[in-house]
């Protein structure tokens, strides 16, 4: 039992130092920011317990000139070690106000957010899953998104550790509803950086983490 638990120990000082999970260390504070084919969002969290964390986010729907401001908060629902993998699963919901920028006029109105994520992932493999349901005043709108990764190096505590990632993505009211994204993801320490393309929508993907 020793040896597995030390084994878990050290597969998460390997792997989650500064990883994309939602819930950070306890005390911690986490930044990330993220865009992708439909918006861009900044995200700051702190997580007073090892199982919760709460933060304040801005996303900005690009297309439709639409900006969410508000708070989310996401709990570690499940987590399970074994000897050389882990798997996490989360809930997460938001709720603030919407309003439109730029060319839309619309005024602030109620918005907010459920879903949920689930990963798993060794040394060499990683595998996740998200889905959320968002209401930004305009109507429901559905997404899920599916990850598979590979690591081409298995790195030690502080190295540079990198991942080779293909994303799916689906979202039934775009005129896109399912694209892929190819993208590399770089971590080393608290620092969490991914860069990718979506060709069917010929848009960038970036993603930067810093846990402090």
């Amino acid at each position: 039992m020793l040896k597995h638990i030390l084994a878990g120990v050290g597969l998460l000082a390997c792997t989650a130092t500064a990883d994309a999970r939602p819930v950070s260390y306890e005390g911690g504070w986490t930044a990330i920011g993220e865009t992708d084919r439909a918006s861009s969002a900044l995200w700051v969290h702190y997580t007073p317990h090892y199982e919760w964390s709460l933060g304040g986010r801005v996303e900005w729907m690009r297309d439709r000139d639409l900006v969410f401001t508000g708070a989310q908060a996401t709990h570690l629902v499940h987590r399970r070690f074994r000897p050389d993998s882990q798997g996490n699963l989360y809930a997460f919901a938001g709720a603030g106000v919407a309003e439109g920028i730029d060319g839309n006029p619309r005024d602030a109105e109620a918005a907010g957010f459920v879903g949920v994520m689930a990963d798993w992932e060794t040394r060499r493999w990683f595998v996740s899953w998200e889905a959320r349901l968002a209401d930004f005043g305009e109507g429901g709108e559905a997404m899920q998104a599916a990850r598979v990764g590979w690591a081409p190096y298995e790195g030690d505590f502080g190295d540079l550790h990198t991942w080779f990632m293909l994303e799916v993505d689906q979202r039934p009211q775009r005129d896109e509803p399912v694209t892929v994204t190819p993208l590399v993801r770089f971590f080393k320490g608290p620092v969490l950086l991914e860069l990718g393309y979506t060709p069917a929508d010929d848009e960038p993907f970036a993603s930067f983490i810093y846990r402090f």
